[in-house]
């Protein structure tokens, strides 16, 4: 490489990936081929539209490759093509949320998202994001004492407030979703169901987390989290009289986008095929096992579970709990100079800034990559117990 100043960046973050455990709850590591594809010619091609519908000449590959991911994403989960459609340009998960919404939504219309700090996305409708400026936000949360989703009480809410759209899903809630009483809520106000699987889409896919395909109308997910594929998104939209596929893609292009970064789609139709090997299922089942040992331990070494364990990849821990008083940037910090990298994060009933919040969220994802197996669990809580334990 000539550019020796990035080179050596990009060495020294390689180093720093193979020295250090990662807990990041929405990273994880791509293969070789995802990287190939990633660094391909593709990326000279500007292709703007759709296959057979391209602004530019020059198109016999890239309109075959964007086929093939859409082929591959739809056998991946099991879905027809004469009953769903996917659109595969979505550069990454926030503008995706954002295309489904100015497809499906009126300007000014509601929203129905799980709230922040109870372990919605910003792209839920938060206040600070263009889709809380846009659109209002009903937010719903979860329960004080179970710290999981109350349906009776998301039904009462959306009764009462009649949201356009109601999304299922989340960014720090580790419990299964129950989305047969979504659907039961959407049809109850009349509201569209859209379900959010970023986090958990891969566990979809390797059969080891609830599909919310039977029950939604829409549904969004990235590539990059328990998919192991490059940063992407895919938005499945239902394919009947409404029309919902034909309105997404003219909100991702050209409502939002340009044209689509081609080895990006490349590289997430490699991600897809790989996903769709049985020995992705095994993959999905152990990071799991491990995310359910890894609660479990660190809850017997004194620690609070937020709703008692978890049913994904993912795990809050309360570090602010009496006897404790650990905030999340505190503790966040003390583990990544002892080589653990986590993320800081809120949690149910937050009394602190999300700047500098009560807790912190630990994933599997990728140390289940590096093969990580459930005895590695025991000791990496040991390791975190003690790291975080250390000066208190």
């Amino acid at each position: 490489m000539k550019d020796k100043q990035i080179e050596k960046l990009i060495k020294a973050e390689e180093v720093r990936q193979k020295k250090t455990i990662s807990l990041i709850a929405s990273e994880n590591y791509v293969s070789e081929d995802v990287l190939k594809a990633l660094g391909s010619k593709f990326t000279n091609k500007y292709s703007e539209g759709y296959p057979g519908k391209r602004y530019y000449k020059g198109q016999t590959f890239t309109d075959k490759v964007e086929i093939l991911c859409r082929e591959r994403a739809l056998k991946l989960f099991g879905l027809s093509k004469n009953n769903w459609a996917v659109n595969v340009q979505g550069l990454s998960g926030s503008p995706a949320n954002l295309a489904v919404y100015l497809a499906l939504v009126p300007v000014g219309g509601k929203v129905m998202g799980m709230t922040l700090s109870h372990g919605g996305h910003l792209t839920h409708g938060h206040k600070v994001s263009a889709t809380g400026k846009i659109w209002n936000q009903i937010p719903y949360g979860v329960n004080k004492d179970t710290e999981v989703i109350d349906y009776g009480e998301l039904k009462k809410i959306a009764i009462e407030n009649k949201p356009n759209m109601i999304i299922a899903g989340f960014t720090a809630y580790p419990r299964a979703v129950d989305f047969k009483k979504f659907r039961e809520i959407a049809d109850t106000c009349g509201a569209i169901l859209m379900v959010d699987m970023s986090h958990f889409a891969g566990l979809v896919a390797g059969k080891a987390y609830p599909s919310p395909f039977p029950y939604a109308d829409v549904v969004t997910t990235t590539v990059h989290k328990t998919l192991r594929g490059p940063r992407s998104a895919l938005i499945f939209s239902k394919i009947d009289e409404r029309e919902f596929d034909k309105k997404i893609d003219k909100a991702v292009f050209p409502g939002l986008q340009g044209g689509p970064h081609m080895n990006q789609v490349a590289a997430v139709a490699v991600a897809l095929k790989e996903a769709s090997a049985p020995a992705f299922k095994s993959y999905a089942k152990q990071v799991i096992k491990n995310a359910k040992v890894l609660a479990e331990e660190l809850k017997k070494l004194g620690w609070k579970i937020v709703s008692g364990g978890t049913d994904s990849h993912l795990i809050l821990v309360d570090t602010w709990m009496e006897g404790k008083r650990i905030s999340g940037e505190e503790a966040s910090n003390r583990l990544e100079k002892d080589g653990i990298i986590v993320n800081k994060n809120t949690i149910p009933n937050e009394t602190r800034s999300p700047m500098d919040p009560s807790g912190i969220r630990l994933g599997t994802a990728g140390e289940t990559t590096r093969g990580s197996k459930e005895q590695d669990m025991l000791v990496l809580a040991k390791r975190i117990n003690k790291v975080l334990q250390k000066n208190n």
